[in-house]
């Protein structure tokens, strides 16, 4: 048996690699908090009264340079989002480069560049790293781990019955953008990647509701909105009915992905955060996302249901009812 492309790319074939695979022949998984099992975002550590959070990615974005962004303002928002969507204030990032031979300096001064000036948005420090320069033609990877720190660590699986399902804004930006620039394909306005930290978006609700009123968050990035809806409804043993209407998507987004045939729910977001909070403070929760840099365009796009536990319920643009459907694999590879 040979590793397939498709266990790396976010829907249920990673998630079955991950639960078959990696999980079984790792016996330690946790110092006491969410740990690896949990399959989150990231993991917790406690410490005195508060959490550690600690994550880590790795990114492999085909190309390097792409409307809206770069591999190096990826790997900065990624994993300062993976923090963000568990509750964590990001405290500190390491950098981990393995760069082909022969890349060339210009290219590489400006990834760090982007990097640098995404990390001074947030604000975080990349404080320690490490560099390998190898032969293959890998062209740069970039991997990076966050650590932040957490009043109330939030995991992506305590949505409650009653709650309410907001996005913080347009979906599929990220993966259409970047396939319709591979394809080629133009339109009148350029579409651009979403790729951006969203910690203050997250920040912005917590002190607008209160931590204890976000009962779950997920970043929609690979396996995009889709994934990310599924995986907290099955984690919380709960159904979700989204309403397709409400679902913020780009005109031009919408229609790339008609021409690929790809959906956009499907693909990934790099400057998005699923949130569950309580129905009672659901519009407080949509006002606080307006009002900042990355969350103009957020909705409220469903609720928490006690049927069809596990699964989410796509309420149509004509009334009908369907299942959204985790994707197998990402239709659109390496975007991030």
């Amino acid at each position: 048996m040979r590793i397939k492309l498709e266990y790396g790319a976010g829907g249920e074939l990673m998630g079955e690699f991950i639960r078959d695979v990696i999980l079984k022949n790792i016996a330690l998984k946790s110092l006491g908090g969410i740990g690896l099992e949990a399959l989150d975002d990231g993991a917790t550590i406690p410490f005195e009264d508060k959490h550690i959070v600690f994550t880590i990615d790795g990114h492999t974005v085909k190309p390097l340079f792409f409307p809206g962004g770069d591999v190096g303002r990826l790997a900065v928002s990624g994993t300062v989002n993976d923090l963000a969507v568990m509750g964590a204030k990001p405290l500190a990032l390491a950098n981990s480069m393995i760069i082909q031979e022969g890349f060339g300096m210009e290219e590489f001064e400006r990834i760090l560049k982007s990097m640098d000036e995404t990390s001074k948005e947030v604000p975080v420090s990349i404080v320690t790293g490490d560099t390998k320069v190898v032969e293959d033609k890998i062209g740069i990877f970039v991997i990076t781990a966050g650590i932040g720190i957490a009043e109330k660590p939030i995991s992506d699986n305590g949505a409650k019955v009653g709650d309410v399902i907001l996005v913080s804004g347009t979906v599929g930006d990220h993966g259409i953008a970047i396939m319709s620039h591979r394809e080629g394909i133009s339109f009148e306005t350029e579409l651009k990647s979403d790729v951006a930290p969203i910690w203050e978006v997250v920040e912005s609700v917590a002190k607008a509701i209160g931590w204890e009123n976000i009962h779950a968050m997920k970043d929609p990035t690979r396996g995009g909105l889709s994934n990310a809806l599924n995986e907290m409804a099955r984690k919380a043993d709960v159904g979700f009915l989204v309403r397709e209407s409400d679902i913020p998507i780009k005109p031009e987004v919408k229609a790339a992905s008609d021409m690929l045939g790809i959906s956009p729910f499907e693909v990934a977001n790099e400057g998005k955060v699923v949130m569950v909070v309580n129905k009672e403070y659901a519009e407080e929760a949509l006002e606080a996302m307006r009002r900042t840099r990355y969350g103009k365009e957020a909705a409220i796009i469903g609720e928490v249901i006690e049927d069809y536990k596990g699964k989410v319920v796509l309420e149509t643009g004509i009334g009908g009812k369907r299942f959204l459907e985790p994707p197998i694999g990402d239709p659109v590879p390496r975007v991030c």
